[in-house]
């Protein structure tokens, strides 16, 4: 640490709990909370009884799903559920300071193939330093480290002028759901740090992610005579040869902020599916992916040119000519967002990571994946995101995290919370 803390700060973080991050996150990781499953629900009671311990004032309610889908605004959604919680832990007002948000999101990702792990993926273990689990950075990492930096604030009796919420949200994997109710429901705050896994950087932006779904026409026949039918598989080819031409142009002068990233913003397609039997020419094939929005570009522009690059590839191609293939948009739909050039936050959120390190300040740079960041920029809040964890590991059955980075997040947080909001 550095001689820049103050000795309110210094209290402070002499009350951050090791030991208690430890066993809370490994108690949370328990918790197979997958994107609109009964335990996500589960979890968030389980961290509203948490809040509620801290003295904080919580609103824990069920979202108006009709509702929320109805609204222009919505930000798409890819798992089915039936229900939606929001969770927001706040101290209680000040008298005249500004206020903060910690967010983070409590959903995670299926495991995938268990023969790819280790061991349960819903079964924490710890290895040393290391925790390994689903979920582990994307992000109760992050998650944990907002509950302990709260926690120690109040263990050290250190009184803010102004107000600290943490914003626990579902649904991020997804599209954003939970983090777009918490809004709506009138969740505000004068600035916002999203705990997701950063690798010791600020993320200052993030590019936007849109799912597409293209259907690709065929003509079925029996296997014993395909050349009387045309392939949906084969049909489907030119299209995806397309795409990566689209890919390559839209990913042409980037700007230094994605310098490190050798495609800022990814084209993929996820998932192909063709057939209905072995021994048939299939007559449709559905391919879905994800198509990077660039920074600052109008979601419908992007729309518009995957569109448009489909439609190029049908007019060249003689079966498609007469039969296109036809985009859609389902699921998740993430506009890009960022922190406006120079805004003080990211040198508040980087100061105070300096000062619990004596390390120089973090870099700031963009995120190729969308994220609950620009649904808060785009609600005024100028919002970055700086959390515990390498998120190259998330998604993945490597996925783990670093007990000694969730405690120098955690000390960080503390630090940024009290210079936002100030001390009396």
């Amino acid at each position: 640490m550095t001689a820049n803390i103050s000795d309110v700060e210094a209290s402070a973080l002499a009350a951050v709990d090791e030991a208690e991050i430890g066993r809370t996150l490994l108690n949370l990781l328990a918790v197979p909370s997958v994107t609109g499953s009964d335990a996500e629900s589960d979890l968030q009671h389980r961290l509203a009884r948490h809040l509620e311990r801290l003295d904080l004032d919580v609103d824990l309610w069920a979202m108006d799903l009709a509702a929320l889908r109805a609204d222009p605004g919505f930000p798409g959604g890819e798992a089915p559920r039936t229900e939606a919680w929001g969770l927001v832990g706040g101290t209680r007002p000040g008298t005249d300071g500004p206020s903060l948000i910690l967010q983070g999101h409590v959903d995670v990702v299926p495991p995938g193939d268990p023969a790819r792990w280790a061991g349960d993926p819903f079964r924490p273990r710890l290895d040393g330093d290391v925790v390994h689990a689903r979920g582990a950075c994307d992000m109760k990492a992050g998650v944990v480290a907002i509950l302990a930096a709260l926690a120690a604030i109040r263990a050290a009796g250190v009184r803010l002028h102004g107000r600290v919420a943490a914003h626990f949200v579902v649904s991020e994997e997804d599209g954003g759901l939970g983090a777009f109710g918490t809004l709506a429901r009138g969740h505000r705050g004068d600035a916002c740090i999203i705990a997701e896994p950063t690798g010791g950087t600020l993320m200052i932006a993030n590019a936007g992610a849109l799912t597409f779904r293209i259907e690709v026409p065929g003509k079925a026949t029996h296997g014993s005579t395909r050349y009387a039918g045309v392939s949906a598989i084969d049909a489907y080819l030119p299209i995806h040869q397309a795409l990566a031409r689209l890919e390559a142009r839209r990913n042409t002068g980037a700007g230094p902020m994605w310098d490190e990233y050798p495609v800022p913003y990814p084209l993929s397609v996820g998932t192909v599916r063709a057939g209905d039997w072995a021994s048939s020419v299939p007559d449709l094939l559905v391919a879905e992916g994800r198509l990077g929005v660039r920074l600052g570009e109008d979601p419908e522009e992007a729309r518009a040119d995957l569109a448009a690059c489909v439609a190029e590839a049908c007019a060249a191609d003689p079966w498609l000519r007469d039969h296109p293939a036809t985009v859609t948009w389902p699921g998740g739909q993430f506009a890009s967002g960022r922190l406006a050039a120079g805004h003080p936050l990211a040198a508040l959120v980087g100061g105070a990571h300096a000062d619990v390190t004596g390390e120089p300040r973090p870099p700031e740079r963009g995120a190729p994946y969308g994220s609950d960041l620009r649904l808060y920029a785009g609600a005024g809040i100028p919002t970055l995101q700086y959390g515990p964890g390498d998120v190259r590991l998330a998604h993945g059955p490597r996925e783990q995290v670093r007990l000694s980075e969730v405690v120098t997040v955690t000390r960080a947080l503390v630090l940024a919370t009290l210079r936002t909001a100030g001390t009396r």
